[in-house]
């Protein structure tokens, strides 16, 4: 990967080049890349639909928001240090133990409890940031729609997960309440802590910030012993191999 995405068209590009390259490679590291080419098509669509107040402003966030994760996966690939919420997402990767959903939860536990903050204070001037709001919050809409469809791509991995959904919640409960309930109103948080701030001081309230999101992947990764067990129950039966998952969440 080299150079920062300057469109979306270029942040969907590189995620197709993560994508290749983590099926090529059997890496689980492609499969939140899979999954966020879902939901930045879905972004890049909704604007050309006029579903944003400012479709200019929406591209311009989601750009800054993606070079995030971008700039983190070429810094773990280099050798280099990302954030450590991202290290610990990228680190997990090489392990078979946590299960698909572990692992999309992990990159999106970095990227929108980290990341979506950062790039909204950085997308407008403070005195801006109130009216990004709205916008803001539209994200939830769309990422909604998607929730249906990735339980459906998940029950193709774990066969059973319907019955396990009915006695244990569901997936897409899951999914609704992590990022866009929880995540959201938190990254919205950070941003309204960090517009106002100098460089310096920003730099330091996202190093506190990076220490509590990987706190919490620590917790997405060892759910404790009952979700634990459910989790190895899980692994046991899903199915198929790295580049097939990757191909279904894509």
């Amino acid at each position: 990967m080299s150079g920062r995405a300057e469109s979306i068209d270029e942040v969907i590009a590189s995620l197709d080049d993560i994508i290749d390259r983590s099926i090529t490679a059997s890496s689980r590291l492609g499969y939140f890349a899979a999954l966020y080419r879902k939901v930045t098509v879905r972004v890049r669509d909704s604007i050309a639909e006029g579903f944003f107040d400012d479709g200019s402003r929406m591209e311009r966030l989601d750009v800054i928001f993606a070079n995030r994760y971008l700039d983190a996966y070429g810094r773990f690939e280099r050798g280099d240090e990302p954030s450590s919420a991202w290290r610990y997402a990228f680190d997990v990767a090489d392990q078979r133990r946590p299960i698909v959903l572990q692992h999309l939860l992990l990159g999106m536990n970095a990227h929108i409890n980290l990341d979506l903050g950062i790039a909204a204070a950085q997308a407008v001037p403070a005195s801006a940031l109130p009216s990004l709001r709205d916008d803001f919050n539209r994200i939830n809409v769309i990422l909604g729609s998607l929730v249906g469809e990735i339980q459906r791509d998940l029950a193709e991995v774990w066969m059973t997960l319907r019955l396990f959904n009915r006695y244990l919640g569901s997936v897409e409960k899951a999914l609704i309440n992590f990022s866009m309930e929880i995540a959201r109103d938190e990254a919205w948080a950070l941003a309204e802590q960090l517009a106002p701030l100098s460089e310096v001081e920003r730099d330091g309230g996202i190093i506190e910030r990076d220490r509590e999101v990987r706190e919490l992947a620590e917790v997405i990764r060892h759910p404790g012993v009952l979700l634990g067990a459910v989790t190895t129950i899980v692994r046991l039966g899903e199915r198929g191999s790295v580049p097939r998952i990757i191909g279904i969440l894509r």
